[in-house]
Order: C-alpha cells, then sequence, then structure tokens
C-alpha cells in the first residue's frame, strides 16, 4: 500500500514537471542515444540499475526511464571552486559516452566553466542571467572547496573580481536544490588538510540553506546523477547520514562489499606491494587499505563504465569520502589502528579522537586490527 501510494506521488510529480517547458526543444534524450548507438532495451536496463540504486521496487523503473527524459526541465548551474576538475571528469571523461554522461550532456547545463564556449565577460553575464531566468527552479551543483572569511580574496573569479564564497552564496539564495560535487565541496578536502592556509570551507558553512554532500575523489557519475535523478523522482531531500550524505549511496562500507573480503576474514593479507599476496589478489589492510572505515559505494559501482576500481587495481581505498580524509586517514599506505598517536601534524584521527568524537572509529579500527592478527595467527598455525 505504501509502494502504491509513493508510486502515485512520483507519477503526478513527473507528469507536472513534463508541464514545464522544454529547454532543449529540438532534441530528445531518446534521439541522443541513437545517436551513440544505445538502444531502448540498454537505456532501460540502465534505468532498472538506478532503480535499484535507490532502493526503489523494480516496479518505478519505467518512471526512473521517464525522470531521465525530463532532466533538462530543471536547470542545472555548476560552480568550480577551489578544486582538480576531477569530480566533472568522472562524468566527461570516459573512452565511450555512458547513459550517465549523456544524461549529463542532455541536462540544460546553464553554467559550466569546464565545458561552456564563453569566457570572461560573456561567461559572467549568463551565470547572472541563469540566476535570475530560473530562479528557485535550477540544481546548484558546486565543486570544490571554499575560502573563507577573511581568506575569500584567495578564489577570485571573473572580470568583476568577485570571490568564489560569494558566487556560491548568491546561486545558493535561489536554487531549488543544492548539491556539493566531490569531497573538497562536501567536507573541504585537500584545500582544507592541515594547515589548511586559505581557510577553505565546505560549500554548507558558506550558505545557511540545506546541502547535499556528494562526496569522492571523484564521487562516481552515478552517484552524481543518481542523485539528481532523486530530486526530480520526490523534489526532496533524500535520506542523509550524519555527513549529509544519501543512504542509498553512502550507506554501506567499501569493507562490506569488497570482493577481497574473503581473503580479509581468511587472514590473508598482502605485505607489502609486489609480493605474492599482492599477485593472489589478498587483502590490502596490512598496506594501508581504509575500506573497513569508510562509507561510499565504490565497492558496487566502480568507475570506468564499471570495470574498475582502486582496490581491483591493486592499491588500498584512501578513505576519501570520509570528512578530513586527508589528515585522518594517512598515511595512506600503513593501517589506521597502527599509526602513532603523534601523527604528522599531531592531529590525525587517533590524535583527536577525544576531542571530535571520532572515537568510535578508533575503537572500531583497533577491533579490525585484532580481527586481521588473529585471522593471520590462524592461518600460520593451520
Amino acid at each position: 500500500m505504501e509502494n502504491t501510494k509513493i508510486f502515485s506521488n512520483v507519477k503526478e510529480r513527473l507528469d507536472t514537471l513534463s508541464q514545464l517547458p522544454k529547454v532543449k526543444e529540438n532534441r530528445s534524450i531518446n534521439e541522443l542515444m541513437q545517436e551513440h548507438g544505445i538502444s531502448r532495451r540498454d537505456f532501460m536496463k540502465w534505468a532498472a540499475g538506478m532503480t535499484a540504486m535507490l532502493s526503489l521496487p523494480s516496479a518505478f523503473t519505467p518512471l526512473m526511464a521517464q525522470a531521465a527524459e525530463l532532466v533538462d526541465r530543471l536547470p542545472v548551474i555548476w560552480l568550480h571552486m577551489a578544486e582538480c576538475t576531477g569530480c566533472s571528469e568522472s562524468l566527461l571523461r570516459t573512452d565511450a559516452p555512458t547513459i550517465d554522461s549523456l544524461i549529463f550532456d542532455y541536462i540544460s547545463l546553464e553554467y559550466h566553466e569546464t565545458v561552456m564556449a564563453a569566457s570572461g565577460w560573456q561567461a559572467e553575464h549568463n551565470l547572472e542571467e541563469a540566476i535570475k531566468k530560473y530562479k528557485g527552479r535550477y540544481i546548484l551543483m558546486v565543486e570544490g572547496g571554499i575560502p573563507a572569511g577573511s581568506s575569500e580574496f584567495y578564489l577570485t573569479v571573473g572580470p568583476h573580481g568577485k570571490k568564489g564564497a560569494e558566487h556560491a552564496r548568491d546561486a545558493a539564495a535561489s536554487a531549488a536544490a543544492i548539491f556539493a560535487i566531490g569531497t573538497c565541496s562536501s567536507f573541504g578536502g585537500v584545500q582544507a588538510a592541515h594547515p589548511n592556509p586559505t581557510n577553505a570551507k565546505p560549500l554548507s558553512k558558506i550558505t545557511d540553506k540545506p546541502v547535499i554532500n556528494v562526496p569522492g575523489c571523484p564521487p562516481s557519475e552515478k552517484n552524481i546523477i543518481g542523485n539528481v535523478l532523486h530530486y526530480i523522482f520526490f523534489g526532496t531531500l533524500p535520506s542523509l547520514d550524519v555527513y549529509n550524505r544519501p543512504k542509498w549511496a553512502y550507506g554501506i562500507r567499501i569493507h562490506d562489499l569488497c570482493e577481497r573480503r574473503g581473503h580479509f576474514d581468511a587472514g590473508e593479507f598482502v605485505q607489502q606491494f609486489g609480493d605474492e599476496g599482492a599477485k593472489k589478489g589478498y587483502c590490502l589492510y596490512k598496506v594501508g587499505c581504509k575500506g573497513p572505515y569508510t562509507f561510499n559505494n565504490c565497492s558496487r559501482e566502480r568507475f570506468n563504465q564499471h570495470t574498475s576500481w582502486p582496490i581491483q587495481a591493486g592499491h588500498g581505498c584512501i578513505g576519501c569520502s570520509e570528512p578530513d580524509f586527508w589528515d585522518t586517514m594517512g598515511p595512506f599506505e600503513e593501517p589506521l589502528a597502527e599509526r602513532r598517536y603523534n601523527t604528522l601534524y599531531s592531529i590525525g584521527a587517533d590524535g583527536t579522537a577525544d576531542k571530535v568524537g571520532v572515537a568510535l572509529l578508533t575503537v572500531t579500527a583497533v577491533g579490525i586490527a585484532a580481527h586481521a592478527a588473529i585471522m593471520a595467527f590462524k592461518k600460520d598455525k593451520a
């Protein structure tokens, strides 16, 4: 009964959105798929996958396909702050267009410094006009940490010499929904690492409006597009964890679905890169994998058209979707529980557990380490 009510509500919302004017009158998502050799069957398989990823019943698959066809009804403004553009490249730099990247191309992208042709005065004008024209209707996506307070001048953008924080505040004020794309925008990222010379802050510290964090360095294209589709579906924020991350994407640990998990449980570990254990695909915990402490769906969704991800390629997870990962997860090639309490600059997760409320993480780390040691001991005895 509850699913029937949700289905009716979603269908009603999609029907309402379909009445909004198309921004790209001469192009449809189906035509775009055909141009790139993607069949309707493949599109529906993708829609079924997205439906499952958002933890919805399979009956919602036709509605997911309809939502994808309506993404151009909600214009998108994408701002770049202090970052490397890796989050944009997660969508754009593929060896062949994926359905996710084609949908991103189909979105009415009103402003994106990396892909738009305009620059200088024209680019600034485009941004101002988009905010005015689609006030209260557009989706705002922000990539990168943001220098704040007396340090805002470290990020000065455009011919007017406007600060990045000003751009973010102005765009956020009139947005229908706001997404912090990537760890830098979600939590400050590398820019905010100690000693944080530019006083970089996450987007949520720049605006008082609700911000959905989509962390990762970079996040997968499915996590980016999935949040857009979720908003089109429901018009509300998804269920969020304590760090404002959508639970449908960040509700499980990397460790939970890792293909090397069986080796961890069996006490079979890579002791150093290039050894026999590495050749046999053993667990990477002892060479620094932070998968047991990192919440993300990389082990399920992967990257590069679902072909691979860092752990499959032979390097442990570095915990990039966690707050302050640059300071708390390093050194990246050493187990978290085996670090000294006085880490670099004395501000690691171990050193500040009693001050910033991550004691649970430290306890978990010790527990993971103990489990690894016991299983390794049992294996040696056998």
